[in-house]
């Protein structure tokens, strides 16, 4: 059971991080991939919102740094690395 807990925490890492990436891409409103994005962000935001409140974005040159996807990302990394070897 914690192998497969283990493997669905890895999958939503590499979901988190396609989010990431395509939020680097802009996008207009008839773009193909925009429900893509929505959905990543409708999977994805009930675990980062929590996080971005505890953590909150770092203000660098006046841009601010959002700590909260590394922060999850390292967390749910060590969780199925633990349960990938249990």
């Amino acid at each position: 059971m914690l192998h497969i807990i283990g493997s669905v925490l890895q999958i939503y890492v590499v979901v988190l991080i396609v989010r990431a990436l395509l939020s680097w891409i802009p996008l207009r409103s008839d773009s193909p991939f925009l429900p893509v994005v929505r959905a990543l962000d409708t999977v994805t935001e009930p675990v980062l919102r929590p996080v971005r409140r505890l953590v909150p974005a770092a203000r660098i040159g006046g841009v601010g740094l959002d700590f909260s996807f590394l922060l999850v990302v390292v967390v749910l990394e060590i969780l199925s690395s633990w349960m990938l070897s249990h």
